[in-house]
C-alpha cells in the first residue's frame, strides 16, 4: 500500500480520507499485515492516525466496513488507552536512579498515556518536556526489546488482537533493533506491530525489510493550526538573529561564544534549532518573491526578514541548505557540538558575503 502527497489542501484531504477508508477495508477484509508504519512529515499527524488504527484493530464488533463499533468493552478501554492488549513503546531518558536494564517504556506510561488523551499531536521536542528532559536525548534501551517481547508472548487479555505501537523505532540503536528482529519474522499469533516513523530511513534495514510502509500525507495548514500544540519558538529564532548578526559583522569572538551557548543544550534542542534554522532559511528566501501567501512568519520574524531576506538568495540557498543540514547530521552522529556550530558559524560568514 502507497500514498503520494498531492499538492494543494483540499487534495491532500482527499487523500487522507482514501488512506483511512483503505486501511479499514483491509482490516474489514482481514488483510492487515502484522506490521505496518505510517510515515510522513510532523504535519502529517501520524501518531494520531495510528492510534485510531489500533483501535480499530482491537473492536469486537466492527462495522462491514472496518469502522469500531465503538460501543464494546474494547473500543470502550482502547478510548481510555486502559486496554490491556495495547502496548506502547516510546522514546525515553533515563534517570542516574535507574538502572539501564529497567530503562523501558513503562517509566513514563503514566505521562505517555495522559499526553495522548490530551493532543497525540505533539512532537519529540514536546514529549521531552512532558518527561522533564528538555536538554537531554531520549531513545530506545536495550530492555526495551526484552519488554516488548515479555508483552507479547502472552495471550490476548480479550481473546482478540494484540498491538504494539512503536513511535520514533528510529530512535533504536542496532543493538534493541535486532533483539526485535525475531519478534518481526515470527511474531505471535493475532499480533499487530504499529509503528510511526519520522525518519524510516535511519532503521535498520532488516526491520524495514519486513514491514510495510503508510505514507501519510499532510493535514492542511488550518486544520493541523487547530489540534498542535503550539511551539515557543523565541529561544531558537533569538539564536538564529545573533548568529547571522554576528556572521555578518565577522565577529569571531563573539560567534566562539554564541556555538558555546548552543553547546550546553542537550542534542534534542540542538537538533530543533537546527531545523528551525533551516526552516527560517527557506522562508527568508521565498521572502524575496514578495508573495506573502507563500510565507509562514510571525510578525516577529517577517520584521527581521524585510532587512535579512536579500541575503539568502539564489546564489547560497542551496548551501545554507547544505550546511544546517550537515551540522544536524553531525549532531546526531554525536560529533563534538562546540566543532560543529563554531565551525558552521564561521560557514555562514562566507555564505552571507557571497
Amino acid at each position: 500500500m502507497s500514498f503520494t502527497f498531492m499538492s494543494s489542501p483540499i487534495d491532500n484531504s482527499i487523500a487522507r480520507e482514501a488512506l483511512r477508508t483503505r486501511l479499514l477495508t483491509d482490516l474489514a477484509a482481514d488483510r492487515v499485515p502484522h506490521a505496518i508504519m505510517f510515515c510522513g512529515p510532523q504535519q502529517a499527524g501520524k501518531l494520531a492516525m495510528a492510534l485510531d488504527f489500533a483501535r480499530a484493530l482491537l473492536c469486537q464488533h466492527p462495522q462491514p466496513d472496518g469502522q469500531p463499533c465503538g460501543q464494546c468493552i474494547s473500543c470502550r478501554m482502547a478510548a481510555k488507552l486502559e486496554h490491556p492488549d495495547l502496548h506502547f513503546a516510546f522514546p525515553i531518558v533515563k534517570d542516574a536512579k535507574t538502572k539501564t536494564e529497567e530503562a523501558t517504556s513503562d517509566i513514563f506510561i503514566k505521562e505517555w498515556r495522559a499526553q495522548l488523551i490530551e493532543n497525540p499531536y505533539f512532537d519529540l521536542d514536546q514529549w521531552l518536556i512532558v518527561m522533564g528532559a528538555e536538554n537531554q536525548q531520549a531513545k530506545y534501551y536495550v530492555a526495551e526489546a526484552a519488554n516488548i517481547a515479555r508483552k507479547l508472548v502472552l495471550k490476548s487479555n480479550q481473546g482478540g488482537r494484540k498491538v504494539m505501537l512503536i513511535w520514533l523505532p528510529e530512535k533504536m540503536n542496532a543493538e534493541t533493533a535486532n533483539a526485535l528482529l525475531k519478534l518481526f519474522e515470527e511474531p505471535p499469533a493475532g499480533t499487530h506491530f504499529i509503528m510511526v516513523s519520522d525518519e524510516p530511513d535511519l532503521m535498520l534495514a532488516t526491520i524495514l525489510s519486513r514491514t510495510q510502509r503508510i505514507l501519510v500525507p499532510p493535514m492542511p495548514d488550518d486544520e493541523w493550526r487547530s489540534v498542535c500544540p503550539e511551539k515557543d519558538e523565541g529561544q531558537d529564532f533569538e539564536l538564529f538573529v545573533r548568529l547571522m548578526r554576528l556572521a555578518y559583522q565577522r565577529k569571531a569572538k563573539e560567534l566562539r561564544e554564541w556555538a558555546d551557548e548552543v553547546s550546553a543544550m542537550g542534542r534534542e534542542r540542538q537538533k530543533q534549532f537546527l531545523a528551525f534554522a533551516q526552516r527560517m532559511a527557506r522562508e527568508n528566501f521565498i521572502y524575496n518573491f514578495q508573495q506573502p501567501e507563500l510565507n509562514s512568519l510571525t510578525t516577529e520574524q517577517e520584521a527581521f526578514s524585510r532587512n535579512f531576506a536579500r541575503f539568502v538568495n539564489e546564489r547560497n540557498i542551496i548551501s545554507f541548505t547544505d550546511e544546517l543540514q550537515r551540522a544536524e547530521t553531525d549532531i546526531v552522529q554525536n560529533v563534538n557540538p562546540r566543532m560543529v556550530f563554531f565551525g558552521l558559524a564561521l560557514q555562514i560568514i562566507v555564505l552571507l558575503k557571497s
